[in-house]
């Protein structure tokens, strides 16, 4: 074998070996836990309508990461992904559904909330800021509040008002 080769193969089984030891130990921070009071099977209600909505939440990758699954009676359906991110110290979430939408959110947990937000652009092309604050409740539900603001967050305009309840166990 070449040295080049012996090289590259050092290489490898370091680098590899370092990605497993992270992966390992990467995620075990109190802050990728701040939004495991989300996770379970969930029914969710609106107050602007009366259908019931599924969502199962669940922790992926070693608890690295939070699944989003989302589906209404009337056939819409979500996903998103949700992660910690040591790096800039925010949650982030990227959600795409079915009718084509994709919304990328950062925030924190603060005050016993999260709240996450990001920019999407309406069919003029002109900015729409979008806020999402998940609040846990000492019932143990959790209210989702989504807003949106034409005008920078000087107004806000609520477009969902969910409250998520434990499924029933079958």
């Amino acid at each position: 074998m070449n040295i080049k080769l012996l090289i590259l193969a050092a290489v490898v089984v370091l680098f590899g070996t370092s990605l497993s030891v992270n992966a390992e130990t990467k995620c075990t921070v109190p802050e990728y836990r701040q939004f495991d009071f989300w996770l379970g099977k969930w029914q969710v209600t609106n107050s602007k309508n009366t259908n019931v909505s599924q969502s199962n939440i669940t922790s992926i990758n070693d608890g690295c990461g939070i699944l989003e699954e989302y589906t209404t009676a009337t056939g819409y359906q979500g996903k998103s992904l949700n992660i910690y991110d040591a790096t800039t110290q925010q949650w982030h979430q990227t959600w795409i559904d079915n009718s084509g939408t994709l919304l990328q959110l950062d925030g924190k947990f603060e005050q016993g909330k999260m709240t996450l937000s990001g920019l999407t652009y309406n069919a003029d092309g002109k900015e729409v800021l979008n806020k999402i604050i998940w609040t846990p409740n000492t019932d143990g539900t959790v209210r989702q509040q989504w807003m949106v603001s034409n005008d920078k967050g000087k107004t806000w305009q609520q477009v969902f008002d969910g409250m998520y309840r434990k499924a029933p166990t079958k």
